[in-house]
């Protein structure tokens, strides 16, 4: 296995693409003018609180207010505690014109605003820092028991030495990593924080009080894990920018850092570009000439297994499972590029015997694995669907790059030029009661006067002859097949 990061920067926009084996795996895009929220830390001001909603707004300098629910304004829950099935009543909590210290925790998505929590957490290397917190953990994503403990214990004794208040999390880039490397972060963390609190007390509300760091420093951080082989990166000053971060924070990854600078543009080198130009696509070819169909909308995401050409050699439950095995990790990946979040439900070719089944769910959570996004299968319903939910904190891929169709309006379809032409007649003759003019003047696309002077045209000599006007057409070039106009001559 072949792990690479390569990072695309231009004045104007940073792409940072994790390959795996020559393919993409997961694609991060920050641009200059949409920059990202999550993880940065603001003195909000309460405007609004909705007690029927059990939450609030909150205004934290942004285009659009906050939201935070009063699950994010009581205290954090302890590894091991039952999960609280009631809540205080939030008036109980917030009051409006209250200052709050907030974390983005979703970005804003469609007309939503960002996401908030009050449960701050500061991220380094290794650490996850929780000062409101007193739990020590471990990432559920470290398995080996022993190692889990070793770290726990680590950390438990360094911060019982330092004497410093809050809690840790241990990422899963920690694993195998010695204990003084680990524990080194835990003074830089504690004294950001307190830095950040003696910067709160000094402005005023709403006011940024702490941003994460840029894109590609952020993939030093949270991508850069073993088995990653190298990292690319196209600027010079963005390699000096690493390197001198590297050299403070993980001097490991230092002689992996490389400052690409060939002719041919770093992600065309790899392929990268056409696989974002796939990724946008609602089919997506599989090896075996099956395909899929991904379609998102603003509740949740479908995606559809089809056999297409692909006919198999031996019977149709073969073919059906070998199509469904091949697709489950086409999905995996596909959720990845595209940054798909929410609830998602997977249509499998319906298979009749059970350990196909239980297979194909066995490769999908096993390829789910390598998904820094946390995720949860529910299984097989009655009506042979997976349902599964991956965790949302910013945009997809499609709403970042894509803006709705002007003419559809994300519909996906344009009403047929058939459709359009009986409209015309309709409004017509509504015109014609209303109005008393010697003539009428259409005004349509190409395409549609096309097919009223043609197909149409006997309809068209009926309806002069009823309404005793004359109908004449023309052609509007920046109409698009839906619009058209009728004026009255």
């Amino acid at each position: 296995m072949s792990e690479e990061i390569l990072i695309n920067v231009s004045p104007v926009e940073t792409r940072v693409a994790l390959v795996d084996n020559g393919v993409l795996q997961e694609l991060h895009v920050e641009r200059i003018h949409r920059k990202g929220f999550v993880g940065n830390i603001y003195k909000g001001k309460v405007v609004r609180v909705l007690p029927g909603m059990q939450a609030a707004f909150v205004d934290i300098g942004l285009e659009r207010t906050g939201f935070i629910h009063a699950q994010e304004l009581t205290p954090e829950l302890v590894e091991g505690e039952p999960r609280r099935t009631e809540l205080p009543d939030i008036r109980t909590l917030v009051r409006e014109g209250q200052t709050l210290l907030v974390q983005v925790s979703k970005d804003p998505i469609s007309t939503k605003g960002a996401r908030l929590t009050t449960h701050i957490t500061l991220s380094s290397r290794y650490l996850v820092y929780m000062p409101n917190s007193p739990h020590i953990g471990v990432s559920i994503r470290i398995d080996d028991d022993k190692e889990r403990e070793r770290l726990r214990t680590a950390v438990e004794s360094s911060v019982k030495e330092g004497g410093g208040r809050g809690g840790f999390i241990v990422r899963t880039v920690a694993e195998g990593i010695e204990e003084d490397a680990v524990v080194a972060d835990i003074p830089f963390l504690q004294k950001l924080w307190q830095d950040l609190n003696d910067k709160l007390s000094a402005v005023e509300a709403p006011a940024v009080i702490y941003e994460d760091m840029p894109l590609t420093l952020r993939s030093l951080r949270d991508l850069a894990r073993s088995p990653i082989e190298k990292i690319r990166v196209d600027s010079r000053q963005s390699w000096s920018q690493m390197r001198e971060f590297a050299n403070e924070y993980c001097p490991q990854l230092i002689n992996i850092i490389e400052c690409y600078q060939g002719e041919r543009p770093l992600l065309d080198l790899y392929g990268v570009e056409d696989e974002i130009a796939k990724a946008l696509d609602t089919r997506v070819a599989l090896k075996s000439s099956g395909y899929l169909i991904i379609e998102q909308t603003e509740a949740m995401t479908t995606i559809d297994v089809n056999t297409g050409a692909f006919v198999g050699r031996r019977n149709l439950e073969e073919t059906i499972f070998k199509t469904n095995m091949e697709a489950a990790g086409a999905i995996a990946r596909q959720l990845r590029v595209r940054n798909i979040g929410g609830i998602i439900v997977l249509d499998f070719i319906d298979m009749q015997d059970p350990e196909h089944q239980r297979q194909v769910l066995r490769t999908l959570e096993k390829a789910l694995e390598k998904d820094h996004a946390k995720t949860k299968i529910t299984g097989v319903s009655e009506l042979g669907l997976v349902e599964m939910t991956r965790k949302r904190t910013r945009e997809s891929l499609g709403q970042m790059l894509c803006e709705t169709c002007p003419v559809c309006r994300g519909r996906g379809e344009v009403k047929s030029a058939e459709t359009v032409c009986y409209e015309v007649f309709r409004e017509i003759l509504r015109e014609a009661r209303a109005y008393d003019n010697e003539k009428f003047l259409v005004l349509a696309a190409s395409v549609v006067v096309d097919r009223l002077l043609d197909e149409e045209a006997a309809y068209v000599a009926d309806l002069e002859a009823f309404i005793g006007r004359t109908i004449e057409f023309q052609v509007e070039p920046l109409f698009n097949q839906e619009q058209y106009d009728i004026v009255l001559v």
